[in-house]
């Protein structure tokens, strides 16, 4: 009898038919402070051997978010404060079309401050915008030339409008309800989004070099959703069929 996980274990094994090695990363965002959930999730990377980048808000975050044995974390900067500063009946974003670009580049730049004082070269120049969602398009251009050399957001990647020297590695599998319970998706749902971007990569459908990503927030993790990350990582260890990558090598 075929358990929920099988469909994933055969589509593993058309990528190593195919002399491939399927790649994933692990995005978790919205960290500020050392929560007992933020310390299970660190203590869940640590166990399964798989690198975790945290998105943390600059201007919430604590001194005591990581401590000596979070050595395999990285950070990424998740915009500024995390405020929705969209006007009244648009998508929420905290970079919306009504700021100039130079005051939102100084927004960027205080956080970017505040997390390099911190965590020095741990924190990386890389901005993972709230609610995934850039408004203002003449933002993105502007990223380089304020310190930026990565972007992350949610679903399969285009180069088409990316200024040089800017890396967007996405993620692409959403752990959470977000319209519904606002708990976990369920295991067939989220698998179904693990398949869907492996098979799309494999059949050249989508940007077949960039990993697939798995987002999560542990602020709002519920038991199943910790139950479905342990048994990914699981069904992905060992047997040489995956490689989870850090946010360090998705982000020379």
């Amino acid at each position: 009898m075929k358990t929920l996980w099988q469909p994933l274990q055969d589509e593993l094994a058309r990528w190593r038919d195919a002399g491939q090695v399927a790649d994933f990363w692990w995005r978790d965002d919205d960290a500020t402070t050392r929560t007992p959930a933020l310390e299970r999730l660190l203590a869940l990377s640590r166990d399964a051997s798989v690198p975790l980048a945290l998105a943390v808000i600059p201007m919430g975050v604590q001194t005591g978010l990581l401590a000596d044995q979070d050595r395999g974390v990285t950070l990424l900067q998740h915009g500024v404060v995390h405020h929705d500063l969209a006007p009244t009946g648009e998508k929420k974003t905290e970079f919306p079309v009504s700021e100039p670009v130079p005051a939102a580049l100084d927004r960027l730049a205080q956080g970017r401050m505040r997390l390099t004082a911190l965590f020095g070269d741990r924190a990386l120049p890389v901005l993972v915008p709230p609610w995934n969602r850039i408004s203002a398009p003449d933002l993105l251009p502007a990223l380089t030339g304020g310190g930026f050399r990565g972007l992350s957001r949610f679903g399969p990647r285009t180069l088409r409008g990316m200024p040089e020297g800017l890396v967007q590695v996405n993620t692409h599998v959403d752990v959470i309800d977000w319209k519904g319970t606002r708990g976990f998706v369920g295991t067939e749902v989220a698998l179904a989004q693990v398949l869907a971007h492996l098979q799309a990569r494999r059949h050249a459908r989508v940007d077949a070099a960039e990993a697939t990503g798995c987002l999560t927030h542990h602020a709002v993790h519920d038991e199943a959703t910790w139950m479905f990350l342990e048994e990914l990582f699981a069904q992905t260890a060992g047997r040489g069929l995956v490689v989870w990558r850090s946010a360090s090598e998705l982000f020379p």
